[in-house]
């Protein structure tokens, strides 16, 4: 593009390809399926999930975890975009019948479409090392502390991720003249840093969804995510 800079037109088109890359991605992404049934006692929810299971490992073991726990690759635990932490979630591989019961300690997976990414051990419980995904219901119990109900907290929406810090800081700042709450998280495993931008700071997930839905509208895609 005549009068940008190299890095300049780099970056610039960069952003394109990436858009264009989520809106994609976005389009292809197997839906999810959420429901929540209220319990008599008003204080509990009956929790189901379907859609898309991974699974990560070595490149994350040692590390710590989104609660502060180090990452055991072979220990019972998962990672869930919006569930409480240590939530107890039994986890059925819908393409052979076979169960595992995984405490969530970590938040994640960050791709459209996929529920859960289990440990290691997690995922070779329901043999689904080998395909690396597998189709899978979740099934949890919700209950409501005195801090209120479990669908409350502080939910953000991550749009972006990056490698190099410099290109996170950019996107930041070009978010920022249109949203607020604009941040950038970092996460590191043992082979990388990733940047991760996200928009926002919403007292349940419904309201975080309802932004999201906005955002689609303008051709910014993202994932919705708890980050208490």
């Amino acid at each position: 593009m005549k009068g940008l800079p190299s890095c300049s037109r780099t970056y610039f088109f960069g952003k394109i390809l990436v858009s264009c890359l989520l809106l994609f991605f976005a389009a292809c992404a197997p839906r999810k399926e959420i429901s929540y049934e209220p319990l008599g006692d008003g204080k509990s929810f009956r929790y189901k999930e379907i859609g898309i299971a991974s699974w990560y490992g070595k490149e994350y073991h040692g590390r710590n975890t989104s609660n502060g726990e180090i990452y055991n690759m072979y220990d019972m635990t998962a990672a869930h975009p919006t569930l409480p932490f240590h939530t107890l979630v039994r986890v059925t591989n819908l393409e052979n019948g076979k169960r595992v019961e995984v405490r969530i300690n970590d938040r994640g997976p960050f791709i459209e479409g996929r529920v859960i990414d289990l440990s290691y051990t997690g995922a070779q419980k329901i043999d689904m090392l080998g395909t690396g995904t597998a189709r899978v219901s979740l099934e949890a119990m919700l209950f409501a502390d005195g801090r209120g109900s479990p669908f409350e907290g502080t939910f953000t929406i991550q749009v972006g991720a990056f490698t190099e810090k410099e290109n996170a800081e950019r996107f930041q700042r070009d978010l920022q003249r249109r949203y607020s709450q604009v941040h950038t998280v970092l996460r590191e495993s043992n082979q990388r840093r990733i940047y991760r931008v996200r928009i926002g700071g919403f007292r349940t997930e419904a309201e975080a969804r309802r932004n999201l839905k906005a955002l689609r509208n303008e051709k910014l895609n993202g994932i919705v995510l708890r980050e208490d």
